[in-house]
């Protein structure tokens, strides 16, 4: 199912709402962070909001400062129903590529919950195979579903302390600072020193960068 893709000025709780209002019990909010970067993992969160305690300020984990998603996290990560997280790290993305990564972690992380969820709100357009229950899927939903503006926020402050551990892994990549994106600083290391592991091998310029390590020529 589908959900109308209008735009909000910030997200709600309207959409669990909706499905409260038609038998849902546990509403859960999924979302990823990590699906375009060159290196490091696609991390999935699911969330289920306590309706009695949702934090304030909850919104598109991109709107938001570095500061406020750290204070966020840490709130719904007290106030929260139930919170899950799932890495797919290169390895998988290299075998299921980056959109079959992502369903799979959001697949995963609904499955992880530890309570079983009624409705799945995800954001996009794809509903995953495998699924505990019906998902939905809510365009721009990280603005508009506060569950799951609340996923987004868990999965983007994850990955970005994974990014840091990166960081001292292979500091002269500088994953601390641009989280894998392809950054004129991250495309010169790429070609001065070639890709590390925590690089997305199939992703066209670390692809480019292996052929010049292993001297191949790539005919396109």
């Amino acid at each position: 199912m589908l959900f109308d893709s209008t735009p909000q000025t910030e997200p709600d709780y309207r959409h669990e709402l909706e499905l409260q209002a038609r038998g849902a019990r546990v509403v859960a909010g999924v979302d990823e962070a990590g699906r375009g970067p060159l290196a490091g993992p696609v991390v999935v969160s699911a969330v289920v909001l306590d309706a009695r305690a949702i934090p304030q300020g909850l919104n598109d984990s991109k709107k938001l400062t570095e500061e406020q998603r750290e204070l966020l996290f840490e709130q719904i990560m007290d106030t929260a129903l139930a919170v899950s997280v799932v890495v797919a790290p290169p390895s998988i993305i290299l075998s299921r590529n980056i959109r079959g990564a992502t369903l799979w972690g959001m697949a995963q992380a609904a499955n992880s919950l530890g309570i079983r969820p009624d409705r799945v709100l995800i954001d996009g357009r794809d509903v995953p195979l495998g699924l505990p229950c019906e998902g939905l899927a809510l365009i721009g939903g990280d603005g508009r579903s506060v569950s799951i503006a609340a996923a987004s926020i868990v999965a983007k402050v994850t990955r970005d302390r994974m990014c840091k551990i990166m960081d001292c892994d292979a500091p002269h990549f500088g994953f601390s600072g641009h989280k894998g994106y392809s950054t004129p600083q991250h495309m010169r290391a790429l070609v001065e020193h070639g890709p590390c592991r925590h690089h997305r091998e199939e992703f066209a310029p670390v692809a480019e960068a292996w052929a010049r390590v292993r001297g191949v020529v790539l005919v396109a």
